[in-house]
């Protein structure tokens, strides 16, 4: 490596004059500095692959991993301006491609690799194969539209270039079946995807080619369904497109999805996004057949109905010419009468249905005449009424009733009553209720209450109750 005068900052005293032959002294951070200037001088990009150990990813998203092969690591750092560029998920273990620059941290001194992209390995020399094959293609003029045949959308018999088991050919099938039924296909099967994929569609396209007049194939379909770059590889073959280029059959390449693009589409006649529209761009609708048909049947009715109008007509008047004025002029007088009779008997049953409508609505009228109802309501309104007068009158009386029973009851228990019979109440000092002479004490006084009035008294003499009285 070429040696550099790189310059450095000291930060020790100048020394002495007589110190001078002494060799400079530096700090940890300039040396670290000048380490860092010069690798980042010399390898300001480098590609390196290796296996992912030791990923970290923080809060603030940079990614700070490890790139080990089986003798030597590297550490690398991502940071999160560059990182979100790339389309998958890093982890540990997998096999990966990077680009960036060498440089040193500064702050503990660590040689490290700056990541400013990030690919998966296998894909990445996948994309790389595909990107070399397809400009070499297209410079030798493989791609060129000039040498690219028409794809009609009328084939009578088309060879199927497919897997027998996968869902390409289902779809084919079906487009096929719904379109134009009458279509006639051929399957070559092969495998679509693995190592033996491209030998086997190199080979069935030039079956197809040799079969070409024996079973009047007229154009040939090469699809698939959608994959990984791996998974489409057999079709990102030079192998395969060589075969295509150099086909005698026009071939439509369906193969993938709509974003799916490999080599042997932009080598074929045709690229159609899916099986299913290599199917609807390669077959006719037979909708507009049956179209063409009703429309065929229509102009052949249209003349049949006029040619047939036309000789009627000349057949009418050779019969006017047949057919003596007098017995026209009868037939005329029959039809005459027989259109009067018609007409009249017309006339009155469309009389006879006027006049039952009118009845019917007439007596509709009167039915629901607001007169009527009127009355009807307020016949229902005095009968309510005096139904209500007298279910009052009978609730009235019913409680007098039971009003005056239950006053003689009160009336015949009412002590008041046995008082103005000439009986008498007395009471005690305390409001207690005498009921034989031991209840009180001599000088004790009491209250004695008759039918009207009282009598307060002084017990003067208390006289016990006799065998006889009790």
């Amino acid at each position: 490596m070429p040696t550099r005068n790189i310059p450095y900052h000291s930060t020790s005293a100048p020394a002495p004059e007589n110190q001078a032959d002494k060799p400079a002294v530096i700090s940890v951070s300039s040396l670290n500095h000048m380490a860092k200037t010069l690798l980042e001088s010399e390898f300001p990009s480098v590609t390196v692959e290796g296996e992912i150990s030791n990923l970290a990813i923080p809060s603030s998203g940079h990614w700070y991993l490890s790139l080990k092969d089986k003798r030597s690591q590297i550490r690398c750092a991502m940071f999160v301006n560059r990182n979100r560029f790339v389309r998958f998920r890093p982890e540990n273990g997998q096999q990966i491609i990077v680009r960036g620059k060498l440089s040193i941290y500064e702050g503990r001194g660590d040689y490290q690799l700056i990541v400013d992209s990030m690919e998966e390995a296998g894909d990445g020399a996948l994309q790389r194969a595909f990107e070399e094959l397809k400009a070499k293609l297209q410079a030798e003029g493989l791609f060129a539209s000039e040498r690219k045949r028409e794809v009609r959308s009328d084939y009578g018999h088309i060879a199927l270039i497919t897997s027998p088991t996968g869902a390409a050919i289902r779809d084919l099938l079906s487009v096929f079946a719904r379109r134009f039924p009458a279509t006639q296909l051929t399957l070559i099967p092969v495998a679509v995807q693995g190592k033996a994929a491209a030998g086997e569609i190199v080979a069935a396209i030039g079956r197809a080619n040799r079969l070409q007049k024996k079973l009047g194939l007229e154009a040939i379909i090469i699809g698939r369904g959608g994959g990984s770059l791996e998974d489409l590889q057999a079709f990102n073959e030079e192998s395969v497109a060589r075969a295509i280029a150099d086909s005698e059959l026009p071939v439509t390449s369906a193969v993938g999805h709509e974003i799916d693009f490999t080599i042997a589409d932009f080598v074929a006649d045709l690229r159609a996004p899916t099986p299913s529209a290599a199917a609807e761009l390669m077959s006719p609708s037979q909708d507009d057949y049956r179209d063409q048909f009703a429309g065929y049947q229509h102009l052949l009715s249209q003349s049949i109905r006029g040619t047939l109008r036309q000789h009627e007509v000349e057949l009418s008047n050779l019969r006017r010419h047949l057919i003596r004025p007098d017995r026209r002029l009868q037939e005329h007088a029959q039809t005459l009468d027989r259109l009067e009779v018609s007409l009249t008997r017309a006339i009155q049953i469309d009389l006879d249905k006027k006049h039952t409508a009118l009845h019917y609505w007439q007596r509709n009228l009167s039915v629901n005449s607001p007169q009527q109802q009127l009355r009807q309501l307020r016949q229902r309104l005095q009968s309510g009424n005096h139904l209500l007068v007298q279910a009052w009158q009978r609730l009235l009386a019913s409680q007098q009733a039971t009003l005056a029973t239950l006053s003689r009851g009160l009336n015949a228990t009412s002590p008041l009553n046995t008082l103005a019979r000439g009986y008498s109440v007395t009471y005690g000092e305390n409001g207690q209720l005498l009921r034989n002479a031991q209840d009180t004490n001599k000088g004790a006084r009491i209250t004695t209450q008759l039918g009207t009035g009282k009598i307060e008294a002084i017990v003067d003499k208390i006289s016990p109750a006799k065998p006889q009285d009790e």
